[in-house]
């Protein structure tokens, strides 16, 4: 053993110290961190430093701006925003189904058209878009009828209501109906004119006859302007929230439950996704009083029938941009005013027009009997056309086709080479 012993070094290990060596330092530190702890929480200026300015979030945002706020948003509480806006609004909207005969060359057979509306009073006053009720029709394959019947479904509600017109207004898209009915809930109307983008919106209605369907989004745009595809243009309300056919004539809210547009086209295709598209209720409200009181829109009237001519048309025809005027009504302010076939009104009280969305618009800035000044190319040379505004005739029949007036144009210019197919597109005016 001693042999053994004599190829290594003794090592010595500390000795075991007992228990209460560790327990009392261990205890007193614990006791002074906390008390240095505790006094730091309770100075809030040290308690942000601590917390509030750490994170360990794998995704932060940040912004240097202080006009933003980067708190979170409750999802409970956005969630009961759109419970109680869809509760408050949903009694206000209502389905139509309108059946009508349609003929053709084919024969003829019955069609059924959907859409939704708007209560406005508490008798039966419903707002809706004109082309939900409207039978008119353009093609010249098939031919609408008047509507056979008109019948309205309310908010949990069985029974269907006769339902009737009381005006349309194709310029605006705008109808009021009727159902003889008492106690209902009229919609609350909103200020479209204070729409943010980025703002809560709910489209609410009736699309592919799915009666009380809601979709919420955002505003997407303001004051954005939409062509319809007929030479009419619209200066709408954009949103994300989903609008499908049988949505036309319904609501889009804010988040108050307020009505701040109705909905009236959405752009559909391939590649387009959340394209809709709204009237600003601001702008429904003298239209639709004039269909309560008197079945139609009184606006000012000119009396001519013409095209737009846009830059590269009038360079083609050694023309202004302006209206070419076609046709002058009879017994009209234009024909008082001396206005002829072949001239072309540049300008209205000064402002530059280019097209016949432009000239409605300043026209229609004016009252009924009010004298403004056109501006007109006429026999080579501008001069200025004073016109007094009168109203609108209940019916103004239009004598030309889009064919007709291009024909005019060229013919205008037949000492000249020209391409018949590199016309514009042309918009026709009333």
């Amino acid at each position: 053993m001693d042999n053994f012993n004599d190829g290594f070094k003794q090592t010595n290990f500390p000795k075991r110290k007992s228990l209460g060596h560790f327990i009392t330092p261990f205890i007193s530190g614990v006791l002074g961190a906390s008390l240095v702890l505790g006094v730091c929480l309770g100075v809030p200026n040290v308690k942000a430093k601590l917390f509030d300015n750490k994170t360990s979030a794998p995704f932060q945002t940040s912004t240097s701006s202080s006009n933003i706020s980067s708190d979170l948003i409750d999802l409970v509480e956005y969630s009961n925003t759109s419970v109680a806006v869809a509760q408050k609004v949903l009694p206000s909207i209502v389905g139509i189904k309108i059946k009508y005969t349609v003929n053709s060359v084919f024969g003829s057979g019955e069609s059924e058209a959907t859409g939704s509306g708007i209560i406005i009073s508490e008798d039966g006053y419903i707002i809706t878009n004109n082309h939900v009720v409207s039978t008119e029709s353009n093609s010249s394959y098939y031919a609408i009828e008047e509507a056979s019947s008109m019948k309205v479904n309310l908010y949990n509600d069985s029974t269907e209501y006769d339902a009737k017109i009381i005006g349309t207004d194709q310029y605006t898209d705008l109808a009021v109906i009727k159902i003889d009915a008492s106690g209902l809930t009229p919609a609350s109307l909103g200020n479209s004119d204070t729409v943010k983008v980025g703002e809560f919106a709910m489209a609410i209605g009736c699309p592919l006859g799915l009666e009380s369907t809601v979709t919420s989004g955002i505003i997407s745009a303001v004051d954005r302007t939409v062509d319809d595809g007929a030479g009419t243009e619209y200066t709408c309300i954009q949103t994300d929230a989903a609008i499908n056919s049988g949505n036309s004539g319904g609501a889009l809210v804010n988040s108050n439950g307020e009505v701040i547009g109705i909905n009236t086209l959405k752009l559909s295709g391939a590649g387009v996704e959340g394209m809709g598209f709204a009237i600003p209720i601001n702008s429904t409200t003298d239209v639709v009083n004039q269909l309560i009181e008197f079945q139609t829109v009184k606006r000012p009237y000119i009396g001519i029938e013409g095209v737009s001519v846009d830059e590269k048309t009038a360079k083609e025809y050694d023309l202004p941009s302006g209206i070419y005027v076609y046709t002058v009504q009879k017994d009209s302010p234009a024909e008082k005013a001396g206005l002829q076939k072949g001239d072309v009104i540049t300008k209205i009280e000064g402002t530059e027009i280019k097209s016949v969305n432009e000239l409605n618009k300043e026209k229609n800035k004016h009252n009924i009997g009010d004298t403004v000044t056109l501006t007109v190319y006429k026999n080579g040379a501008d001069s200025e056309v004073k016109i007094t505004l009168e109203e609108t005739p209940s019916q103004v029949e239009k004598s030309t086709t889009n064919e007709e007036i291009e024909n005019s144009l060229f013919n205008r210019n037949q000492d000249t080479n020209r391409n018949q197919n590199s016309g514009s597109i042309f918009d026709f005016f009333r």
